[in-house]
C-alpha cells in the first residue's frame, strides 16, 4: 500500500462510521418527536433501513449506480459481485482508494436516503410494507438518481453537480417521504374541522440529542464525500460548520420574532437545514457563501414546516419533508448563484444555475413517480396502514409486544 492509498482509505472508513452514526441521530429525532407508544417501532425501522440497504445496495443498487453507463440512464453491470468485475469506477480509484472503503461509504449514503421516510410516516405505517419501501428506495430509486449525478449519467454530463447529496440523498428521500405520507394519510386526530391539532412528541431532549448526533455525522457526510484526505476535505469541515450555525441562528430568530418565544426544536432543525443545504456546494462556495446558504435554509425551514402542516395538511411528525425537501431543493440550487467557480454572482452566467434547477426538477419528478406507483400497488395489495385499533394502542405493543417505557403511561 502506498501512503496516499492508505491515508485515503483510512479516512473514508472513518467518514463512513460518522455517517453510520446518523442512523442513530435520525432514530433519536424521529422517536423523540413521536409518542412513546411508537418509539420502539421507529427505532426498528431505522435499523432496518440500514440492514436492508446494505444488502440490497451490494447486490443491485451499486451496479445501477456505478456500473458502466448505458445512455446516461443506469449502470448495466456490477450486480451481485461488484468487485469481480472490471468496472470503470475501480479504474478511476485504482491505487488511490480501497474499493471496499468506497463501497462502504456509498452504502451509508444509500441507507440515509431511505431513513428520511420513516419519520414522515411514523405511528401509522405497517412494518412489513415499510420493509418493501426501504428495499425499493435503496435498490432502485436512489441508485438510478445516483448514477445520473455521480455515476457518469446524463445530469452530470450537462454540468450538474451535487458534491455531498443535497439532491441525490436529501431531496430524493424527502420527495419519497412526502408521497408516502400523503398516501398513508394523517394520524388519527391530527386534523379536526380543517385545522391542525398539535400532537406533542414524548421526548424533546432525545430529539435534540438526535440533532447533535446528526451534526457530528455530517463531518463524515460532507468531508468524506471528497473520497480522499486533502485540502478540500479540510475546507469542507468549516463550510459545513458555518452553514449549520447560521441555519440554527436564523430559525431561532424567526421563531423568537414570529411566536414570541425561541423554539428549541425548530432551532435545531434550522441547524440541520443548513447542513442539508450546504451539501451540494460545500466544496465550492466561500465561507461567507456557506453562511448565506445556512441563513436562507434556516429561515425557510420553519415557514415550510408550518405550510406543510397547516396549509397542505400533510402529517409529518418529524418535519422531514421540510428539513430534507425544502433545504435539499435550495441546497442544489444555491451554488448556481454562489459557486466561486461558475456561479451567477461570480460571473458564471446562467448555465450552471439552469443545470442545477433541472436537476432539482428531475430528482423530484422521478422519485415522486416511482414511489407513487409503488404506493398505489401496495395499497391495492398488502396495504400500507395499520388498523385504527393498532394505531390507537400503539405500534410498539401491537407489532412488537413491548413498550419503550413499561413503567410509564403511554401518551
Amino acid at each position: 500500500m502506498n501512503t496516499t492509498y492508505l491515508m485515503n482509505s483510512i479516512w473514508v472508513i472513518c467518514a463512513s462510521v460518522f455517517v453510520f452514526m446518523m442512523q442513530m441521530g435520525f432514530a433519536c429525532c424521529e422517536s423523540g418527536f413521536a409518542r412513546s407508544k411508537n418509539a420502539c417501532n421507529i427505532w426498528l425501522k431505522n435499523l432496518l433501513d440500514f440492514m436492508i440497504g446494505a444488502i440490497v445496495y451490494y447486490f443491485i443498487g451499486f451496479g445501477l449506480m456505478y456500473g458502466d453507463d448505458w445512455h446516461g440512464l443506469i449502470g448495466i453491470n456490477g450486480f451481485f459481485t461488484p468487485f469481480s468485475q472490471n468496472l470503470q469506477i475501480w479504474q478511476t480509484y485504482d491505487g488511490s482508494l480501497s474499493p471496499q472503503a468506497f463501497l462502504l461509504f456509498q452504502t451509508m449514503f444509500c441507507a440515509t436516503t431511505a431513513t428520511i421516510i420513516s419519520g414522515s410516516v411514523a405511528e401509522r405505517f405497517k412494518l412489513g410494507t415499510y420493509i418493501g419501501v426501504s428495499a425499493f428506495m435503496t435498490g432502485i430509486v436512489y441508485p438510478v438518481i445516483g448514477h445520473w449525478i455521480w455515476g457518469g449519467g446524463w445530469l452530470s454530463q450537462l454540468g450538474f453537480t451535487d458534491f455531498a447529496g443535497s439532491g441525490a440523498v436529501h431531496l430524493c428521500g424527502a420527495t419519497a417521504a412526502c408521497v408516502c405520507a400523503v398516501s398513508v394519510g394523517p394520524r388519527i386526530g391530527k386534523y379536526l374541522n380543517g385545522k391542525s391539532v398539535a400532537i406533542p412528541g414524548h421526548n424533546i431532549p432525545m430529539a435534540m440529542l438526535g440533532g447533535f448526533i446528526l451534526w457530528v455525522g455530517w463531518y463524515g457526510f460532507n468531508p468524506g464525500s471528497e473520497l480522499a484526505f486533502d485540502e478540500t476535505t479540510i475546507y469542507t469541515t468549516l463550510t459545513t460548520t458555518l452553514a449549520a450555525s447560521a441555519g440554527g441562528l436564523a430559525a431561532l430568530a424567526y421563531t423568537w420574532i414570529r411566536y414570541g418565544k425561541p423554539d428549541p426544536t425548530l432551532s435545531m432543525n434550522g441547524a440541520l437545514a443548513g447542513l442539508v443545504a450546504i451539501c451540494t456546494g460545500v466544496a465550492e462556495v466561500s465561507y461567507v457563501g456557506s453562511i448565506i446558504e445556512g441563513l436562507i435554509a434556516g429561515l425557510v425551514l420553519p415557514i415550510s414546516v408550518s405550510f406543510v402542516d397547516n396549509k397542505l395538511h400533510i402529517d409529518d411528525p418529524a418535519g422531514a419533508i421540510s428539513l430534507h425537501g425544502a433545504s435539499g431543493f435550495l441546497g442544489v440550487l444555491m451554488p448556481g448563484f454562489l459557486s466561486t467557480e461558475n456561479g451567477l454572482f461570480y460571473g458564471g452566467g446562467l448555465a450552471r444555475l439552469g443545470s442545477q434547477l433541472l436537476g432539482d426538477v428531475c430528482i423530484v419528478g422521478f422519485t415522486a413517480l416511482c414511489v407513487f406507483i409503488l404506493m398505489t400497488i401496495l395499497k391495492k395489495t398488502v396495504g400500507i396502514r395499520v388498523s385504527r385499533e393498532i394505531e390507537m394502542k400503539g405500534l410498539d405493543i401491537t407489532e412488537h409486544g413491548m413498550e419503550a417505557y413499561p413503567s410509564a403511561t403511554t401518551m
